[in-house]
């Protein structure tokens, strides 16, 4: 049984060293995620700030990331002011030992993957369990894939039948009130994918190539290093090999 303040304990942990060892000069342009660890990414974003009388300027990869960098009083720009991001950190969904990564639960994978091509470091954090050897380990919400309202029901059948498993449209809230949107308005298909799969990259490249997918939440060795917060609040870093 996982202990829920051990694991906040470890996101805090991870986030902290995270921003630390790649936040380190004034005038920093920081891409900020989304999720439940990047909250004490901006946590200590905001000590920073306020210990060194440091200026960052924080990109947001959604909605959500927005109004948590304006409501803790951090500065707030967009790519069309600082297309050129120093550092991007981002929570994840899952990470293998190929450092494949699956992203995209919050819904906000898109932003978040056209901020990190921006970044010159794109960095992850995560408590411990979401670290695997292998993809679908860890992750049981499956793969996400963002579509257009238009072509959900041919992407979600093509998945399927191409690649086997089962692809679900995400629906709002518990009671299933109609598709969940995007910030854009785009729906969501989470594929539960089948055991088994080694090229991760040919997946990729074939289900952005089908028309009507906007985005998958696979990233392709695209994180420079990866975070871990352990249940003893020590934290384990790891790179690509």
């Amino acid at each position: 049984m996982v202990n829920p303040t051990v694991i906040e304990s470890a996101k805090k942990a991870a986030a902290y060293k995270a921003v630390d060892e790649n936040i380190a000069v004034d005038n920093s342009i920081v891409g900020i995620g989304s999720g439940t660890t990047v909250l004490y990414v901006i946590q200590r974003l905001v000590e920073l700030v306020k210990e060194k009388d440091w200026k960052i300027t924080c990109i947001p990869t959604s909605f959500q990331a927005r109004q948590r960098i304006l409501s803790n009083g951090l500065t707030l720009g967009t790519l069309d002011n600082y297309p050129k991001v120093d550092c991007t950190i981002d929570g994840i969904n899952e990470i293998d030992e190929s450092f494949n990564i699956i992203k995209g639960g919050g819904g906000c994978l898109m932003e978040e993957k056209i901020v990190a091509s921006c970044s010159k470091r794109y960095i992850v954090v995560a408590d411990y369990t979401k670290d695997s050897r292998r993809l679908g380990t860890q992750c049981k919400d499956g793969l996400t894939i963002e579509v257009s309202p238009l072509a959900y029901v041919p992407v979600k059948n093509r998945i399927e039948e191409k690649f086997g498993g089962k692809a679900i449209v995400r629906m709002a809230g518990p009671a299933n009130y109609g598709p969940f949107r995007s910030d854009h308005g785009h729906f969501f298909i989470d594929w539960h994918f089948p055991e088994g799969i080694e090229d991760w990259e040919k997946i990729n490249t074939e289900i952005i190539l089908m028309p009507g997918v906007l985005e998958t939440g696979l990233l392709i060795k695209a994180a420079h290093k990866a975070y871990f917060g352990m249940p003893d609040g020590s934290v384990f870093e790891r790179t690509p090999s």
